[in-house]
């Protein structure tokens, strides 16, 4: 195809994140807000109902309190318990992945517990199959929305964010397997039809969270185009990812073409995409999922 030059090596910048704006925090902090929000009316909807155990610490507070209150007749309030069991990975990923990711996630862990005390049961349907469908997609959406505002909902949310953090992996599947032991000591206690259908609910709730969650997902572009530098630049000062520039001669017409070729976040791509298209209308992208990557990859901080 013509002799190809690389110029640029694929590697990480190491500029600092820029500060956030007041815009950036009110959008962070609206997004805590719904997630709790979503959480706990799901909780008193569709996890009561069902008699479901979520997973994760949410799953685990509410073995807990039904385990007091079935074998002790002691009635514990969801926020003394969820509070305990997230002292510690709150510690842990204040010093490990952020400070104000962990501050919104401590309020993220807050408001939920105390809406789930305050907001009364809410019996939508009684067919338990609907619920784990349903309240896994809701359980879901409200951990993406976490994850979008730059927290997470505690618990294993905090372990699986240090885990893609420090390693660079999707680590949501591996929660999932996790979980199924916590679900495995509720099927012992209450019964393995509430547990097994808890499966159902957590796995539907770990592939809404895997489609949505796309900042630890790479994505490769391959874009032709005669603006390269301009291109460059752009992805440069919008992502902190560098780029290879490959030159080659297209077989159709015989001009000398100019390839970029870089590796990006997944929930970078929309960006980057309506940027080269400002840039020049007719550059050609091709869009490659990347499982995995090796190497020196930036990696944005959570602060």
């Amino acid at each position: 195809m013509g002799k190809m030059k690389q110029e640029n090596e694929q590697g990480a910048s190491c500029a600092a994140p820029p500060r956030q704006s007041t815009r950036q925090m009110c959008k962070r902090l609206f997004l805590v807000i719904l997630a709790s929000v979503v959480m706990s009316a799901n909780i008193q909807s569709f996890v009561d109902a069902g008699g479901l155990f979520p997973g994760g610490f949410t799953g685990l507070t509410l073995l807990i309190q039904r385990s007091a209150q079935e074998f002790a007749g002691i009635a514990l309030p969801f926020t003394i318990i969820n509070f305990a069991l997230n002292a510690v990975p709150a510690v842990i990923s204040f010093k490990l992945i952020g400070k104000r990711f962990t501050l919104y996630s401590c309020l993220a862990i807050v408001l939920t517990s105390i809406l789930t005390d305050l907001i009364p049961p809410i019996q939508i349907t009684n067919d338990v199959l609907l619920v784990c469908i349903f309240g896994g997609i809701f359980n879901g959406l409200s951990i993406s929305l976490c994850l979008l505002g730059g927290a997470t909902s505690g618990g294993t949310d905090f372990i699986s964010v240090a885990l893609s953090e420090r390693l660079g992996v999707d680590a949501w599947n591996y929660i999932f397997f996790g979980n199924c032991v916590m679900l495995a000591v509720a099927g012992l206690l209450f019964g393995w039809d509430k547990a097994l259908y808890s499966i159902i609910f957590q796995f539907t709730s770990t592939q809404v969270v895997h489609m949505l969650d796309l900042r630890f997902k790479h994505t490769t572009l391959f874009i032709i185009s005669n603006c390269a530098m301009e291109i460059y630049e752009k992805i440069k000062d919008t992502t902190n990812h560098g780029a290879t520039l490959f030159r080659g001669t297209g077989l159709y017409n015989g001009e000398e073409r100019d390839m970029i070729y870089s590796v990006i976040s997944g929930d970078q791509v929309k960006q980057i995409t309506r940027a080269v298209h400002e840039i020049d209308p007719h550059a050609f992208i091709n869009i490659l999922k990347t499982d995995q990557v090796a190497g020196n990859f930036y990696r944005r901080p959570h602060d």
